[in-house]
This record gives C-alpha cells, structure tokens and sequence, in this order.
C-alpha cells in the first residue's frame, strides 16, 4: 500500500497539481518568469530616469532640459531592457533546447543507461532499488523524454524560456514606470525639482518592492526598503555628481 501510493505521487504530477489547486496551494515559481521581466523593468526606469533627471537637475541645467534628458532615458532604457532581456533570455532557450537535443540523442543510442541513471535518481530521493526502477519503467512508458527532461535535467519542455515574452513586457514595464519622475518634474515647481522627483520615485520604489514580495511570496517590509535603500543611494549619487560638473563647468 505504501509503495503504491509512492508510485502514483511520482508518477501522476497533472493529478497532484489538480488536487493542490483545490485545496487552496499557490505555487509562485510560475510566475518567475514574467514576473522577474516585469519587476527588473520597473525598478531600473524609476531609478535610471530619476537618477539622471536628478542630476542634470543638480547642475542648474533649464526644466526643458531636464525634461528632455527624462525622455530619452526613457525611450532609451526601454529599447535597452527589451534588447537585453531578449538576447539574455534567447541564451537561456537556445541552452535548455541544445540539452533537449542532446537528450534525445542518449535516449536512442543508450536507453538502456538512460533508463539506469533514471532509476539512480529516484534511488537517490529515497526509493528503494526495485521501486525506483518499476517507477522509471512506467515513466518510461508514459513520457521517457519528458521524465528524463524534468528529473535528470531540471527542464520542463512547457514552460521553456520565452524571449519575446520577456522582452516586452521589460520594456512596457521599463516605459510605464520611467513616466513617474518624469510626471513629478512636470508637475512641480522649478525649485522643487529634486524633492519632487525622488519623493515619488522613491514612493513608487516602496510600493513597487512590496508588490513583487507579495506576488513572490517574500517579505514585504525587507523588500520594499531594499529597493528603495538601493534608489536613494544612486540618486544621491548623481545628484553629487551633477552638482559638481554644474560647478566646474559653470
């Protein structure tokens, strides 16, 4: 009894996702994806586009300068994420789809070793030695591709990685927040430039931080002022260094 229900608990994934869905589990690891895209993009366009416009800011430069400056930070860090996360994320495909082949080719020449190595890794998590091998026989049968795939290599061929997916939605993410400080500039006095822009940025920096927490089940609290420790301390930075190269070059 108690090896069969062994069996079917490795053997019937579909069926224990099913139950976990009615019994209220939530599984974040699958949003990992779109939701690193997301976040990455949101947090780099607030602090980027902030950081710069607080600077050129700090030099003495004119509102329309700094508007400018806002504006193409913006356009450029969005065609910068979306090149970025697509070239990085092509990578991460080509790779997963390279071990996919390579698998495919050890299961026709050597499926008998195949089937061995797989019965080790069941004997590894803690079945026993015939177990495991009844286990990998009828995962075999079922998916050999697929269960060598998710339990040799750690890849499920459905939620492979997605490059166009990830670099749009970094650089709609990227565009979106970038208008933050550049709304604080437009709708604040001349002299309140600096305060206006990092008060908001580093609002959204909070709130943006705690969002993430929660959609990925982290902390909150320690998230939300990790981003904006991280924020506060570029601005300030180049708040500095604008104001020094407003100086000399003044």
């Amino acid at each position: 009894m108690h090896e069969s229900y062994e069996n079917c608990q490795l053997m019937d994934k579909p069926l224990k996702a099913k139950r976990h869905s009615a019994h209220g589990e939530i599984h974040r690891s699958q949003r990992a994806g779109w939701l690193r895209a997301a976040v990455l993009g949101a947090n780099d366009a607030i602090v980027s586009t902030a950081s710069l416009m607080i600077g050129v800011v700090a030099s003495n430069a004119s509102k329309t300068t700094v508007l400018i400056s806002g504006v193409a930070g913006l356009v450029a860090g969005s065609m910068s994420m979306a090149v970025g996360e697509y070239v990085s994320v092509s990578s991460q495909r080509d790779a997963e789809r390279a071990d996919i082949e390579l698998e495919k080719h050890e299961l026709e020449r050597q499926p008998r070793a195949e089937l061995e190595e797989l019965t080790m890794i069941y004997v590894q998590r803690g079945l026993d030695k015939e177990l495991a091998r009844r286990v990998a026989e009828q995962l075999s049968v079922r998916d050999r591709l697929g269960a060598h795939l998710r339990d040799e290599l750690g890849i499920d061929p459905r939620s492979l990685a997605r490059p166009l997916q990830a670099a749009w939605i970094s650089a709609l993410s990227f565009a979106s927040s970038a208008t933050l400080p550049i709304a604080a500039l437009l709708a604040a006095p001349a002299s309140l430039g600096i305060p206006a822009i990092a008060g908001l940025s580093l609002l959204s920096l909070c709130a943006l931080g705690a969002l993430g927490a929660r959609l990925g089940g982290a902390p909150m609290t320690r998230a939300a002022l990790r981003v904006c420790l991280g924020g506060a301390l570029a601005m300030a930075v180049t708040a500095a260094i604008g104001k020094l190269l407003g100086v000399s070059l003044g």
